[in-house]
């Protein structure tokens, strides 16, 4: 196979791949049962957080960006959807629970993950990092005390 056409598959793979990852946020966010999206939503964030160090690894900076981005759009995907429920989290701390330390392990996977960047890339994508520690706090807090402090 030609090396020009060999490049342009690449490049058309890589392409379907972001749209059908867009495609299964969608699909996430068209979920009824809100504690489901949430657990769908934080299984959404793994892939694409996966799909992100797969494209860093290519030296692909846009694709790692744009993985990145909606790995932070599925992690506050999980916690609107939570909050959806109505439930009260020191009430029915379960799902609160199971989203509060898998967001956890996400962070600890991310930070991981931004320690092989460069010192100007990992400030670029400060804000994703930054959204997801607040996430996990947000749980954090919740199950402990509640949505709404008393203090």
């Amino acid at each position: 196979m030609k090396p020009v056409r060999r490049a342009a598959l690449i490049v058309l793979g890589l392409v379907l791949a972001g749209a059908a990852m867009r495609a299964d946020l969608s699909a996430v966010r068209s979920e009824p049962n809100p504690e489901r999206r949430a657990k769908l939503a934080l299984d959404h964030a793994e892939k694409t957080l996966h799909a992100a160090e797969d494209a860093y690894g290519k030296g692909e900076w846009e694709q790692t960006a744009a993985a990145l981005e909606e790995f932070r759009q599925a992690v506050d995907l999980s916690i609107e959807s939570l909050k959806a429920t109505g439930k009260k989290p020191r009430k029915s701390p379960g799902p609160f629970k199971r989203a509060e330390i898998r967001t956890r392990r996400l962070q600890r996977h991310l930070e991981d993950f931004l320690q092989k960047m460069s010192v100007e890339e990992r400030e670029q994508l400060e804000p994703v990092r930054a959204a997801v520690q607040k996430v996990h706090e947000d749980l954090l807090k919740a199950v402990m005390v509640g949505w709404e402090s008393k203090s």
